[in-house]
C-alpha cells in the first residue's frame, strides 16, 4: 500500500508513520507537511533514511503539488489541521483556511485523481459538551461545536461526507478523544505540565480543574486508524475513545505524583472562554465491526509518557529553542530526500 499522509510531521501523524513503517515494512509513505509551528521533522529523524519514506514540504492548498503526489497513491490519511483551541480563539481565520479550505482542496484533488480512498481524522469536540451524567458521544451524536477549532473540524467532516454522497469518493471518518504520548507539542495539557515541572514552573489549571476529558494513547489511536483504512466500511464514521475519563485536576495530580511534586506546584487561572465541560467517547462500533479496543491503560500510558519526556530532553530543547524549525529547513532543502 502507498499512503499519502498529510500533516505527518505533527504529533499523531508522526506516530502513525512510525506505526505503519514498523508494522508494514513493504508499505510506502509520503509525508506532506507545511511545517507550521507544530510540524517537527525531529519526530521522524529515525526514519529519514528508510527507502519507503519520503518527505514533501508543501501545503494542502497547493493544487498543483497535490495533483503530482496523488497519482499512484492508494489511500490519503488526512491529519493536517490546526488543532489548538486557545489559538483558534485568538486567530480563527487560519483554522478555517487549513481545516476547511485545505480539506476541501484535498478532497477535490482526490476526486479528480481517480477517486482515491480517503480517511479523515477528526475530533470528538465536534459533538460539543456533555453533562456529568450524559451518555458518551457516538457516531449518531448531533454536531454541536463550541469553539472556532471544533467548528472548523465539524465543517471539514461535513465536506468529507458530502464528497461521498455527491461524488462517491470512498471516504471514512474517525472522531477521536484527547490523545497523549510521545512527540506531542508541549502546548497541550499533558506535555505542557510535564515540561513545566521539568523547568521548575507551576501548573496553571483553568477554573476549578473539573473539566473532564477521555484520554487515548496515540499508539492505540494509530492501531484504530490502521484498521479503519484497511477494513472499515466506506462512507462510515468511527468513534475512537480511550475509555479513560479524567478531570484536569486528576491528570494534574497524577503527573505531580509521577514526577515527585506536590500540590504547592498548582496555580488556578481564569477559565478558558467557552470551555467544554466533558467529553466521553463510546467506541462500541469500533469493537463490534473492527475488533478494536484500547490496549494501553491510562496508568501505564501516562507513566510511559512522563518517562519519554524526561528521557528526551534534547528533543524538548529543539522545540523550546526553535532549533527544530532550522532542522526542518535544512532537511527539506536536501532534494535527495524529497520528491521534486
Amino acid at each position: 500500500m502507498k499512503l499519502l499522509v498529510t500533516g505527518g510531521a505533527g504529533f499523531i501523524g508522526s506516530n502513525f508513520i512510525h506505526y505503519i513503517l514498523e508494522k508494514y515494512p513493504q508499505d510506502k509513505v509520503i509525508n506532506l507537511d507545511a511545517l507550521t509551528y507544530a510540524g517537527n521533522l525531529e519526530n521522524l529523524k529515525d526514519v529519514e533514511e528508510n527507502p519507503n519514506y519520503q518527505f514533501v514540504h508543501g501545503d494542502i492548498m497547493d493544487s498543483l503539488l497535490l495533483d503530482e503526489l496523488m497519482g499512484d497513491i492508494d489511500v490519503v490519511v488526512h491529519f493536517a489541521a490546526e488543532s489548538h483551541v486557545d489559538r483558534s480563539i485568538l486567530d480563527s481565520g487560519s483554522f478555517v483556511r487549513t481545516n476547511v479550505n485545505g480539506t476541501l482542496n484535498l478532497l477535490e484533488i482526490a476526486k479528480n485523481s481517480g477517486k482515491k480512498r480517503f480517511h479523515h481524522i477528526s475530533t470528538d469536540e465536534v459533538f460539543g459538551s456533555l453533562g456529568k451524567n450524559d451518555s458518551a458521544f457516538n457516531e449518531k451524536t448531533p454536531y454541536d461545536p463550541r469553539s472556532p477549532y471544533s467548528a472548523s473540524k465539524a465543517s471539514s467532516d461535513h465536506l468529507v461526507r458530502s464528497y461521498y454522497h455527491t461524488h462517491q469518493l470512498p471516504i471514512t471518518i474517525s472522531n477521536c478523544s484527547n490523545n497523549y504520548g510521545p512527540y506531542q507539542f508541549p502546548e497541550k495539557l499533558i506535555p505542557f505540565f510535564i515540561t513545566s515541572l521539568m523547568e521548575g514552573k507551576k501548573l496553571p489549571i483553568y477554573g476549578t480543574g473539573e473539566n473532564i476529558r477521555d484520554w487515548l494513547h496515540v499508539k492505540d489511536h494509530c492501531d484504530a486508524i490502521d484498521r479503519i483504512i484497511r477494513h472499515g466500511k466506506i462512507g462510515e464514521t468511527y468513534c475512537i475513545g480511550g475509555g479513560a475519563e479524567k478531570t484536569n485536576l486528576e491528570i494534574t495530580h497524577k503527573i505531580l505524583e509521577l514526577m515527585g511534586f506536590d500540590e504547592d506546584n498548582i496555580e488556578y487561572v481564569p477559565d478558558r472562554k467557552g470551555h467544554d465541560k466533558r467529553y466521553a467517547v463510546d467506541f462500541t462500533k469500533m469493537t463490534r465491526e473492527l475488533g478494536w479496543k484500547p490496549a494501553i491503560s491510562f496508568e501505564d500510558g501516562i507513566k510511559d509518557t512522563v518517562e519519554w519526556y524526561k528521557q528526551n530532553a534534547q528533543w524538548l530543547d529543539t522545540i523550546k529553542s526553535g532549533k527544530y524549525i532550522e532542522y526542518g529547513r535544512d532537511y527539506r532543502n536536501d532534494k535527495h530526500r524529497r520528491i521534486a
